[in-house]
């Protein structure tokens, strides 16, 4: 039989995780929620060590996205693909900063750690105007197994020629230090 459909989830603790009413007014908060959401997707054991957190022009949550790779057994389940995905979903916008959309620009992605070039791609379609990262790419591939894959020499001139701008090591070591912790999780893997 083939399937014809895909569906993925959250864990349901980010309901009680997250007050989706909260303004957040400057890049530390944003990225504070991303690497806050990272941190307690290990500690519950419902995903890998990445989160992240999609805001409007007037710092209102959008939506967030927490690693869920392992227990969706989907390789395109990271935390800034459930972001996406999400606000996608409740918007019915398949670029979220299309002129029109009614969402008040612009849009920011904070992430945790350095998207993926998974993510990095998508982030060129999914319509941010900017992205916010915690830790670096090094980071992730020094404290823990992932490989993040290739990505252009000069990829913050990438996405700022697509007048994506980027700002990083925004709480860093916050962030290396979930990446540790998730490591030092003896013999687990989610």
């Amino acid at each position: 039989m083939l399937h014809t459909q895909v569906h993925l989830a959250l864990p349901a603790w980010l309901q009680e995780e997250v007050d989706a009413g909260r303004r957040y007014p400057d890049d530390e908060s944003k990225v504070a929620l991303a690497v806050h959401l990272s941190r307690r997707n290990v500690e519950h054991g419902s995903g890998g060590p990445f989160g992240a957190a999609l805001f409007d022009g007037d710092g209102r949550l959008l939506s967030v996205g927490v690693n869920r790779v392992i227990p969706q057994t989907c390789s395109v389940a990271h935390a800034e693909m459930m972001a996406f995905m999400t606000a996608q979903q409740d918007t019915q916008q398949f670029r979220l900063n299309d002129e029109g959309s009614g969402i008040v620009r612009p849009i920011t992605l904070a992430t945790s750690s350095q998207p993926c070039c998974m993510c990095y791609g998508a982030s060129f379609w999914a319509g941010i105007d900017a992205l916010l990262i915690g830790a670096r790419a090094e980071d992730v591939m020094e404290l823990t197994e992932f490989d993040e894959g290739p990505l252009p020499l000069d990829w913050i001139g990438e996405l700022e020629k697509r007048g994506i701008a980027v700002r990083r090591d925004i709480l860093r070591h916050p962030a290396r230090d979930v990446l540790r912790y998730y490591s030092e999780q003896a013999g687990q893997r989610y």
